[in-house]
């Protein structure tokens, strides 16, 4: 029993610090916030692509976060960089990937694609 609850602290320890380590280089935006600046940064949708053709923010470049590795030529580390995927998950997991490569002005969109209310791209 003792063990467990030692496991359960270090588990509860190691995920408040990725938590705090993660925002101090990723900004979660609202989509006011996001808004406002991704006209001015490069907007990468980081869902699968047959997402992306279904319906993306108007504007945005698909990168799926399972190829960024590959594609990060395709992407500028002077420029800030603001992600999203259908609901945040894929777009921290794409944010720390660009964080280890050095990249610096990382945003994403607080809720994902499935909370966009503006405007869109769809696909057929």
């Amino acid at each position: 029993m003792e063990i467990l609850i030692i496991a359960l602290v270090i588990f509860l320890a190691v995920g408040i610090f990725r938590y705090y380590r993660q925002r101090a280089y990723l900004k979660t935006l609202t989509e006011e916030e996001f808004v406002k600046g991704y006209r001015k940064a490069q907007l990468i949708d980081v869902r699968e692509p047959q997402e992306f053709e279904k319906g993306h923010i108007l504007g945005a470049r698909n990168i799926p976060v399972t190829q960024m590795k590959q594609r990060l030529i395709e992407m500028r580390k002077d420029k800030p960089v603001y992600l999203y995927c259908q609901s945040g998950s894929r777009s921290a997991r794409a944010a720390q990937l660009l964080h280890k490569k050095g990249y610096q002005d990382i945003y994403q969109l607080k809720g994902g694609f499935k909370k966009w209310t503006g405007k869109i791209k769809s696909g057929h």
